[in-house]
């Protein structure tokens, strides 16, 4: 089969385009011929600097696609379902294995493209908000980056929840869009200082939860967003900046800060995040939400799609097609 795959870390430019082995399942794993690619925030992370199981590494933990082989403790699955699956890595290729109890069917009507961009991003969306931030009605929540995938996720699934939303993004084309989605208030993070913006417009109480996938010092910031026991999200560390975050800070209002990586709530908590994302599934086929897809790259140009979304040019989720 062919891959995108690379022989250290370091920039988009790594990649190279290859015929790898494809590989087989295991016992509880499906093989599945990949329709499209997600390329996720963590796959960046992974390509700059994870160190490498083995060489040629494939990276990736999100795709859709068809079953075409399963291993002999698979009952769930069968050739010709339509899946769509996180695992390890492997998702930059024609092929690849994934566990079966990390891949759900997808639901009639709901495209493959639009299938590949959810579990992930919705589903993080849904911690960050209900299951850690325990976000009501009537609550204000302030989402950073909401331009990309897991912002927009949280944008809608907030607003739906009958919360007020604020946003941030890099430029006013994109907050422009963001109010098509539920946005209440914009910030151009380059031009404003969302602190003092946030502040003004709540009466200098702040708001209840912030989404921070930015991190290192921007998570400071967020802190200092927050009403009397408010809290903050860390959700990634798109900034790369890894300095961290004074404790004193949390004190003067009993504020809070959560950690959330939804990777880990499927083997912690399976029953319960899995069966979140089938509702996700469902509620997509059901357009009570809309997944944007920014663009769609081949499989030869991943250095470029991963240029793209590391220079933060997408609204929305970007997307591989071996």
């Amino acid at each position: 089969m062919k891959a995108a795959v690379y022989y250290e870390n370091g920039a988009p430019e790594v990649f190279r385009y290859e015929t790898v082995p494809t590989p087989a399942p295991g016992d509880d794993e499906i093989l599945i011929e990949i329709a499209y690619v997600s390329i996720e925030g963590g796959d960046l992370i992974s390509r700059e600097f994870t160190p490498l199981p083995s060489v040629p590494h494939i990276v990736g933990y999100q795709c859709s696609g068809v079953v075409v082989d399963v291993g002999k403790s698979v009952t769930r699955f069968h050739p010709g379902d339509r899946v769509v699956t996180i695992m390890g890595s492997g998702s930059h290729a024609e092929f690849a294995v994934a566990p079966e109890r990390d891949t759900w069917h997808v639901p009639a009507g709901l495209s493959m493209s639009v299938a590949a961009a959810i579990p992930v991003s919705f589903g993080t969306a849904h911690e960050c908000l209900f299951s850690f931030g325990g976000l009501q009605a009537g609550q204000t929540v302030l989402v950073h980056a909401a331009a990309g995938a897991l912002g927009l996720a949280a944008v809608q699934l907030a607003k739906s929840a009958g919360a007020r939303v604020f946003a941030t993004a890099s430029d006013d084309r994109k907050l422009a869009r963001l109010s098509d989605f539920g946005v209440s208030l914009g910030i151009n993070y380059r031009n404003d200082d969302f602190v003092a913006v946030v502040q003004k417009e709540t009466g200098g109480k702040g708001v209840d939860l912030v989404i921070d996938s930015i991190g290192g010092t921007h998570l400071a910031r967020s802190v200092a967003s927050l009403k009397y026991r408010g809290k903050a999200i860390m959700v990634g560390v798109s900034g790369r900046d890894m300095s961290g975050l004074d404790l004193l800070s949390l004190w003067p209002n009993c504020t809070t800060v959560q950690g959330v990586y939804f990777p880990s709530s499927l083997p912690h908590e399976h029953e319960r995040a899995y069966a979140m994302v089938d509702t996700l599934l469902a509620d997509a086929a059901a357009r009570r939400f809309e997944v944007v897809i920014d663009s769609v790259f081949p499989l030869t140009a991943a250095a470029l799609a991963h240029r793209h979304v590391l220079d933060r040019k997408a609204f929305g989720r970007v997307l591989l097609k071996p």
